[in-house]
This record gives structure tokens, sequence and C-alpha cells, in this order.
């Protein structure tokens, strides 16, 4: 583990309870923090953890509950519903998205702690998407730029895989896990066809890990991980973020973010808390609430100053929200290959992650193992039109059937959107209204990306196949840019109207890639924070309080 965080060794040691929640530090109502972050997940946590390290005195507020593994996760499909948001939102276009379930999460910890733990980089080409290929856009940052902070975080969590041969060829701090008979006729299948497969990246520990132990194969990845070898922040990252002085305040629903109407700069929050509205002050502002709560807040945030919403003056606030391609391909085969015994992602490749002309569409897909419990095969069974004796016969057949899925680049489209409906949640908000379309460039990607999963099953011998059409992920709708004209954050991703609001989750992505994006999202908020700590110093410095053998000096100033 790097210097910069303990969080793993902070973890009880024969428990799987968070150790130090009750030396949380907790602010006074009216006690202006350096800064508030809305959102305990991916990016509000990672970028806490920081900025924490480096004096701030930060609170988060976290519409969900504050989880604890050893009572809330479950070895159980249908006793882990809510860890989902699940609240209602409205669909539409021509390829509505269902929400809720891997598309979202709730609570502390954010959708990491039931995702499946597959965490790879994206491309330098991914920096570059309209330079390279005439489609999207070019970010404002480069690869270069974030390169670190993926290295930093690849070993935090830690990420456990084979040496990868794509993008910027690297290794990983952990060696890749074995993997199941599901798997293996999967990696057999494709090099006959000449697809390259490589073992992980997992963000599962290969080994003890601090007090984090050894992968027990369990399964239920999904569901929130029961033994912590999956990562996700509520584990790596927030103990050491409550350790340096972070208060989370759980199931406190961020309602407004309020601005001076003269300078128009952000002031705080009010938010919804047992029954009654509060406001917490801060000098910074930093919203992580992803792809749809994010852009919701921000345009339920209107003023004087900002009638269209906060930072929304040229009307880029929920546009370019993407999702990717997720088709997968069942297979049966007459032995018993038990999928459910191994981490959800175990063997993949990138090597149609590129733009190859002859393919006929810009930019590429991934392709994975996947591993759905007997629920969710059901359910993905049942969609493509089985039912009843049909339907058991699958069921029945469960032990024989594996999975391939892929991860295709859909591209950004200004007209898939987040905007406000009328109907209003229990807290008095508009609801979120999400529009999704695909264009002809997505509709070829991801045929062929169906097409390949098959032919891999054919040169494994498979005696039977399944196509089931799904999306996952959820990433733009606030995106950072070159201008104030088609963004709307910076490449500091600070609002460009807005100079003391920061955005620092998954919405910022102006193109997303053929990547999952928890690990994206966690460097981009590891290089948010380095800005910040280079820019300004906060004038109080939080007093500490550390765990037993936690040496005095880790995290003093200037440490971090």
């Amino acid at each position: 583990m790097p210097p910069e965080n303990d969080s793993a060794w902070l973890l009880h040691p024969h428990r799987r309870g968070l150790q130090n929640l009750e030396r949380m530090r907790r602010y006074a109502p009216n006690e202006e923090v350096d800064m508030l972050i809305v959102g305990a997940g991916a990016g509000g946590i990672t970028l806490a953890q920081r900025l924490a390290r480096a004096g701030w005195r930060i609170v988060i507020l976290e519409k969900g509950p504050f989880w604890d593994p050893d009572r809330d996760w479950v070895s159980d499909e249908a006793g882990s519903h809510p860890i989902y948001w699940t609240e209602k939102r409205i669909i539409g276009g021509t390829d509505p998205i269902e929400m809720g379930k891997n598309n979202s999460g709730v609570g502390v910890g954010g959708s990491m702690t039931h995702f499946a733990g597959y965490a790879p980089r994206l491309h330098p080409s991914d920096f570059e998407v309209h330079t390279r290929d005439g489609v999207a856009v070019d970010w404002p940052i480069s690869y270069e730029e974030v390169k670190q902070s993926f290295e930093r975080v690849e070993r935090e969590l830690p990420v456990s895989g084979q040496d990868w041969p794509w993008g910027d060829p690297h290794t990983y701090p952990h060696s890749p896990h074995p993997i199941s008979a599901a798997a293996g006729v999967a990696w057999r299948g494709a090099r006959e066809c000449g697809v390259e497969m490589r073992v992980g990246p997992v963000a599962i520990t290969n080994g003890v890990f601090g007090n984090r132990p050894h992968c027990i194969y369990r399964g239920f990845c999904l569901q929130g991980c029961k033994v912590n070898a999956k990562a996700s922040p509520l584990i790596t990252h927030l103990p050491d973020a409550i350790e340096h002085g972070v208060e989370v305040r759980a199931e406190a629903m961020a309602l407004r973010v309020e601005v001076d109407e003269t300078s128009g700069r952000c002031t705080g929050v009010t938010y919804a808390q047992g029954g009654r509205e509060q406001f917490q002050p801060a000098a910074t502002v930093a919203v992580c609430g992803y792809a749809i709560e994010t852009p919701r807040l921000l345009l339920n945030s209107t003023s004087r100053r900002f009638p269209r919403g906060l930072a929304n003056g040229e009307d880029q606030v929920g546009r370019h929200v993407m999702v990717q391609g997720a088709t997968q391909v069942a297979a049966r085969f007459p032995i018993d290959l038990r999928m459910y015994k191994a981490p959800p992602p175990e063997v993949s490749s990138e090597q149609f992650y590129e733009t190859d002309e002859s393919r006929g569409f810009a930019r590429g897909f991934s392709i994975q193992t996947v591993s759905p419990l007997p629920i969710g095969w059901a359910e993905q069974v049942q969609a493509e039109g089985h039912w009843g004796r049909d339907l058991r016969e699958y069921m029945r057949d469960y032990n024989h059937w594996t999975v391939l899925g892929v991860l295709c680049e859909l591209l950004p489209q200004p007209d898939n959107r987040v905007t406000l409906a009328e109907e209003k949640d229990r807290y008095g908000l508009p609801i979120a209204s999400f529009s999704h379309s695909l264009c002809e460039n997505d509709r070829r990607n991801i045929a062929f990306a169906t097409a390949k999963m098959r032919e891999i099953w054919e040169h494994a011998g498979a005696q039977d196949t399944l196509a089931i059409d799904r999306y996952a992920h959820l990433v733009g709708g606030a995106r950072m840019g070159f201008t104030p004209e088609d963004s709307v954050v910076n490449a500091s991703h600070a609002a460009w109207e807005v100079p003391n609001l920061f955005i620092s989750d998954g919405s910022v992505l102006p193109t997303q890639g053929a990547a999952n994006p928890a690990l994206v999202i966690m460097a981009l908020a590891d290089r948010l924070a380095t800005l910040l700590r280079e820019k300004r110093t906060p004038t109080d410095r939080v007093a500490r309080r550390r765990a037993p053998g936690v040496p005095e000096n880790v995290g003093a100033p200037g440490s971090g």
C-alpha cells in the first residue's frame, strides 16, 4: 500500500465492518467547511480522502445509508435490492435505458459496492477520439496527465491481473486470479478464432492485503462482497478519510447548491435529513452524484443569477449522457461449468478496442466473461421471450451455461440527455427524465461485437447460444471540455460559470471508451485533488485522530 492511504489496515481485523466510525468528526451545523461533497461514491470519497490528508475540512452528504459489510452484505440476490438506486426516473428516446441495478447505486460507497470488480484503464486514444477517428470530441487533458493517478489507484484498490498488452501496455500490482471452468472454455474458443485474452484486471484481492482477506470466490460480487475482498470506496478509501477528519452525513439528500447572487460563487448546499431542511456552508462545493443525479441537482439549483440551473448558461448540463452497449451471449456446454464460482469478470480482451475502418464503424469494444447468478439468469432468459416450461428448462440447466459480454463504446450525442420532469419525488424535487437513442455507428458496433461473441462460442464447441440485449454503466451529463459552449467544466473540473464549484464523478467524461468507468472516476478524483492541493492550502488544519498502529507522520500536511 502506498503511503497515501492506510485504509486497508484501518479496517477491523476480525470483522468486516468499519472500526473507526465512533471517532468520525462532527462539524457544527453552521460551521463553514473547506469543501462540501455531494455523493459518497468513487469520485466523492476518493477526493475527500486525498484532500483530508492535506488538511481540508470536509463534509460529505450521501442520500443513502451508511452500509456495514458485516450487517448489510448478503449472499442473496434478492436481498441486495437496497443497494441499488430504484427511485423513479422517467426514460424515453428510441432506445430507452432501464434504470436501477447495474447502472446506479445508493449509500456510502456508491455503485462500486455492487460493481463486478472489473477495473481496466482507458486507452491513450480515448483522450483524443476526434483527432484520431473524426467522431465525438477530444478530452481537454491527455492520458499522460492521468497515468500516475491510474497507477496509484491500481495499487490502492489493489488491482489483480495479467500483464496488459493493449492501450498503454502495463503490469498490475497483484498477480492474476485462477480462472474457472466457465472462463476456460471462453479462453479456448477465443484462442481458436484468433482472439487474444488476458486474466483480469479486477479490483479483488489475490492474497491478504492489510486487514482485507483473499477472495473466496463466492460469486456474490454484485451483492456487496461480505468478506471485503472486492474493492469499493467504502473500504478502500473511506476509513483513511474518516481518520483524517472527514464527516459523512448519511441519509442526507442534497436539494440545492446555493449561490451568492452578487459574486456567483457557491455558498454551500441545502439538504434534507431526518425530515427537515438544513444548510451546510462551504468554501467550495464538489458535486459527485454521477450521471443522472449530478445534472438533476444542478438543474434544480435555479436562482435569479442561474435561471436555467446552476452552471447551465449554455444549456450543456444533462447533455451527452452515454451508456455502453453490453450485449451478452450465453453458451451451453455438455460439461458442468458452474459459472458462479468466480468473480463475474475473469478473462477479457481489448483486441477490438480501437477503430478499424474495415469493420464499418468508428471506435470499438471489449469482451469479458460475465457470470449472472440464478435470478439474474432467469431475468435475462425471460427477457428474451422464454417463460413457463421453457424457462424452467433453462434454469434446470443453469450449471451448463456460461456467458460472454461486451462493452461497446457508444458515442456522445447532445440529445441523449437528462432533463427535469413535471412529476416530483418525496423531497418535492422534479424527478429526472433520461432520453436515449442509438446512432447508426452505435448499432453497427453492437452488431459486430455480438457476432464476434457467437464466433468465439462456435469455436469453443457450444451446443446452443442465447443472445441477451442490454446496456451498462452511465457517464456524461456534465462533461469537461475546452470551452463553455460545449461543456460544463474545464480541464480542472471547475464549472465554467461558478469558479468554486467542482464536479468529480463519471458525469465529466467527454467519451467513455470500452472500459468500465470505476477506475477512471477514481483516477480523475486523484488528479483533481492534486490540482486543488497545489492551488490552495486551507487555513485551518484538521486535528487528526489515528487508529492504533498508524504512524504519526502519516497524513501530515504535505505528505499526501
